[in-house]
């Protein structure tokens, strides 16, 4: 039986996956595929191929295993340059507004069905709003302008009082993305071109936590209440904010891109689903400037406003490589509506601060449950894995409420921190600790069960430092699993490979 699936598919591109025994994101070698009469050769699980005719039946093969499938029709191509679109030339905000509307006319001017093509070149470019049934194929470089003069704004709300705009969970007027929707359906976002989101041009990472003009810093890519969305083989990089922001998204698969930003870039998170149904991760490959993904859903108001809030559940995550960024796979802190039925397997982690984390604080509420975190291999990561209750975001996050470890009453807004699996993980070059998981007393976390984890080595410079952000943590340095009001069910002896040793965890925070 064939292991060779598809991921994603659309009229003219397709991304493939061979997932073979023991494969993260790279093949354990370089292999030879052919496609009719395409062909190349791949060093990675998930592979994106552009070229495609539509309506045509192909034969995938690769390594012995074959594959049949006919890609779907096109009802029309319509290139932004038949459209008044021009490459080329200085980035200035008048260009930027010409090409988005020459880009607006080209969308228009598309066909139910259709595509509207970015030729190769450089297109300078304002940001531009996608509509349904539509696939959007970028064959050069998409790059917004450094001069936000123009920068259309999304309010905070609808006219039905829906949230549009948002910042950190919270309805909030901001910028829009280069590339945004809101409330489509069947769109296709394909490589193998770029989006250039500005960041380093513009003054965007000047300001992080502020407003210019009544607004908040814009996404790279921004889509709001769409189903049925595929984002294939593109790369972006450079987002004035949080490069890829599904917001309130059903059935969105997300195969083959390149996500990056420079190390040092503030807050720009690779790929946030929010409020989300049915997400796919595969074969995405981050090096970021904050947590590559960061999977969210809505935070309560200061008031405890929750209007607003949806669940995210059903998130997969696969054959993923991150290569830099806070967290490998983060949820919350933003999860008061909850966040339930994650995975995470075949990822391979490199150089990121923590592999998988968990954060919330008292005022969130919510709920997070049915976290799997398997087969994945952590190198160079500082701790492993993390769950804190206490984590000390917002204004008021050091004030005694928030970081207290009394027990408080429990209300709605006392969040929840349930079942997480952790199996067959390989950790390299560790700093700072295996595992910490510190809940609240009056809402320990768990149960966590922790099985087949090997330390292959740890990192011989680490400097003490505490694993989590929260108040009254100690520094820890190649230690164990630490942790407090928590439920660690079935744990197994961790077994340290370079030394012969073993360790189980210890209440050994405080």
């Amino acid at each position: 039986m064939t292991q060779l699936r598809l991921t994603a598919l659309s009229a003219r591109t397709l991304a493939f996956c061979l997932p073979l025994k023991g494969a993260k994101y790279h093949l354990p070698a370089p292999m030879a595929w052919q496609l009719n009469d395409l062909h190349g050769q791949t060093d990675t699980v998930v592979t994106t191929v552009d070229g495609l005719e539509p309506d045509t039946e192909y034969q995938l093969s690769i390594g012995g295993d074959v594959l049949e499938f006919k890609t779907p029709a096109c009802s029309g191509l319509v290139r932004i340059d038949d459209h008044g679109a021009s490459a080329g030339g200085h980035d200035t905000a008048d260009r930027a507004a010409a090409n988005a509307r020459a880009f607006t006319r080209a969308i228009a001017a598309t066909p139910p069905g259709g595509t509207v093509e970015i030729p190769i070149g450089d297109w300078i470019c304002g940001p531009v709003a996608l509509r349904s049934d539509l696939t959007v194929l970028i064959r050069g470089n998409l790059i917004a302008p450094s001069d936000r003069a123009g920068w259309p704004k999304l309010p905070a709300r609808s006219h039905t009082g829906r949230m549009l705009g948002s910042w950190e969970g919270l309805p909030e007027t901001c910028f829009a993305a280069p590339i945004h929707a809101v409330g489509q359906r069947n769109i296709t976002i394909a490589g193998p071109g770029q989006i250039d989101g500005g960041g380093s041009r513009g003054d965007w990472w000047t300001w992080p936590k502020e407003t210019r003009e009544d607004a908040r810093r814009p996404r790279g890519i921004h889509l709001i209440d769409c189903s049925d969305v595929q984002l294939i083989g593109f790369a972006i990089d450079n987002a004035p904010s949080w490069t890829i922001h599904p917001q309130g998204c059903r059935n969105l698969t997300i195969a083959g891109l390149h996500i990056s930003a420079p190390h040092d870039s503030p807050n720009t998170d690779g790929c946030n689903p929010e409020m989300c149904e049915n997400v796919t991760f595969q074969g995405v490959r981050f090096s970021v400037g904050d947590d590559c993904i960061a999977i969210k859903s809505g935070k309560r108001g200061p008031l405890g406003e929750s209007d607003h809030l949806a669940p995210t559940k059903n998130v997969s995550i696969t054959h993923c490589l991150m290569e830099r960024g806070h967290g490998g796979v983060v949820l919350g802190s933003e999860m008061s509506g909850d966040i339930t039925d994650v995975t995470v397997s075949h990822c391979e982690m490199k150089g990121t601060d923590r592999g998988l984390r968990l954060k919330t604080r008292r005022g969130r509420g919510g709920r997070i449950d049915r976290i799997t975190f398997q087969d994945v291999i952590l190198d160079s990561v500082e701790t492993a894995f993390s769950a804190n209750a206490f984590y000390h975001c917002d204004a008021d996050g050091h004030d005694d409420w928030v970081q207290s470890r009394d027990f408080a009453p429990i209300s709605d807004r006392t969040p929840k921190i349930c079942t997480i699996t952790i199996q067959d993980v390989e950790i390299r070059q560790l700093s700072h600790a295996v595992g910490a998981f510190i809940g609240l007393p009056e809402s320990p976390i768990g149960p966590i069960s922790v099985q087949r984890v090997t330390i292959d080595s740890y990192a011989p410079d680490a400097v003490p430092t505490p694993p989590i952000m929260a108040d009254h943590i100690r520094p820890m340095r190649h230690a164990g699993i630490a942790y407090e009001f928590a439920n660690i069910s079935a744990a197994q002896e961790i077994k340290i490979e370079d030394h012969g040793l073993s360790m189980t965890p210890e209440r050994t925070t405080q």
